[in-house]
């Protein structure tokens, strides 16, 4: 097992879970996280630090269409290593439906590189 992240955390990127990784297996593009698989530990720390829920097990009903996006994203995203604070108008977009297709956003992030 590992841990996913959704499209729950494109526009919130909280990096709450940045913080308490002890494998720095997250990699930041410009509108989300991604985690690397075969980096993460399955330790489940950064789960519950992240506010809108988008991160998952992948054993999770519909995380798998993600384990594969994740693993392809934190290979072409630089790695991110400390944590940042969230885009001003992060909470605003906690719930928002339908993000993927109006927000996403393919290029890198700013990572530490």
């Amino acid at each position: 097992m590992t841990y996913i992240v959704n499209d729950k955390c494109i526009r919130c990127k909280y990096t709450d879970c940045v913080e308490v990784c002890p494998v720095d297996c997250f990699y930041e593009g410009e509108s989300m996280l991604v985690i690397h698989p075969d980096e993460c530990i399955d330790c489940g720390v950064c789960e519950p630090e992240c506010p809108p829920e988008a991160i998952l097990p992948d054993t999770d009903q519909g995380a798998e269409k993600w384990l594969q996006f994740n693993a392809d994203k934190s290979l072409a995203w630089p790695n991110i290593t400390r944590r940042k604070d969230a885009p001003a108008d992060a909470d605003d977009f906690q719930d928002v439906e339908g993000k993927f297709e109006a927000y996403f956003v393919d290029r890198p992030g700013e990572g530490d590189v």
